[in-house]
């Protein structure tokens, strides 16, 4: 799980090699793999809470971006990026949450969380670019 994300650098359309079918497959890995980190949580009330949340986030925000790529007008592509990037912030807090909790240990999910910091930064500047081109 972690050695696909720690080998990856940021990357956005117009950076270096990266295309949109690379961010969709980055949303793609990074869902799944915090499937299995969901997975990998204790059986307690805690664990089975945050792991329900987290699963439901981090798979919506490949969702939701794949429904900003087929919108029909630009309001609803940035609404749509919107949804992405709040699930993204969202998916992020309960990596974190799951490391200040001791759930998991913190470098267990450093590599992720880190991966989620750099999804949470993609959406919001094509949000802002989006804005900007009325």
């Amino acid at each position: 799980m972690t050695d696909q994300v720690k080998g990856r650098e940021p990357t956005a359309k117009g950076q270096g090699n990266g295309t949109k079918a690379d961010l969709r497959d980055r949303l793609l890995d990074f869902a799944a793999n915090c499937l299995k980190l969901s997975s990998r949580l204790a059986r307690t009330a805690p664990g089975r809470y945050v792991a329900g949340q987290l699963m439901r986030a981090s798979a919506s925000v490949g969702a939701n971006y794949e429904e900003a790529r087929g919108a029909e007008r630009r309001p609803d592509f940035v609404h749509k990026l919107q949804l992405a990037l709040k699930e993204a912030k969202e998916a992020h807090y309960w990596l974190r949450l799951v490391a200040r909790s001791g759930l998991l240990p913190g470098e267990a999910i450093a590599a992720l969380a880190a991966e989620a910091d750099v999804l949470v930064r993609i959406p919001a500047k094509s949000v802002v670019t989006a804005k900007g081109r009325r």
